[in-house]
């Protein structure tokens, strides 16, 4: 089942199976989901994990909650989820590189490449918080959600700070 909500970052779908999210999407939606074998189903707008979803990512925007409490059940390879456990290490407001990311995960630098693939393949992007990993130099990076994204929700965790 799914829904959609406005948010600061434009529309977002909200994608849930067997009660756990599955999916976070930006608009414009992308039909890849479906091709990749992720059950989507109809969309239900009072769907009790698509409301609390709503409700957290809304507290999330208006800087009330730094921490998502969900179920998640992204779909992804063994070393993409280790990739995604590591970045829900990632605290909010702060930022680490794809070296970093690499280190956290007993790999080094020359993970970083495959770091940044599986970054860029992550299905729940904000809840599992990809945007805050930089490049090595402190620099924006690419974003699955594109670079204007990015920089909106690192800039709302960082305000948020002070």
């Amino acid at each position: 089942m799914w829904t959609v909500i406005d948010s600061p970052i434009g529309e977002l779908r909200l994608v849930e199976h067997a009660g756990a999210i599955t999916a976070i999407e930006f608009s414009p939606w992308r039909e890849v989901a479906a091709a990749n074998g992720q059950p989507r189903g109809v969309r239900s707008d009072d769907h009790p994990l698509l409301l609390e979803c709503a409700r957290q990512l809304a507290a999330y925007f208006a800087r009330d909650l730094k921490e998502f409490d969900l179920p998640l059940a992204p779909t992804g390879s063994a070393f993409q989820q280790q990739v995604w456990d590591a970045l829900c290490g990632i605290g909010y407001g702060e930022t680490a590189s794809y070296g970093e990311v690499a280190h956290r995960i007993g790999r080094t630098n020359a993970a970083s490449r495959a770091v940044g693939l599986a970054n860029g393949s992550n299905p729940i992007p904000i809840v599992i918080p990809c945007h805050r990993v930089i490049g090595a130099n402190g620099t924006l990076t690419g974003y699955a959600g594109g670079l204007e994204r990015k920089q909106l929700l690192l800039g709302l965790e960082q305000d948020a700070l002070f």
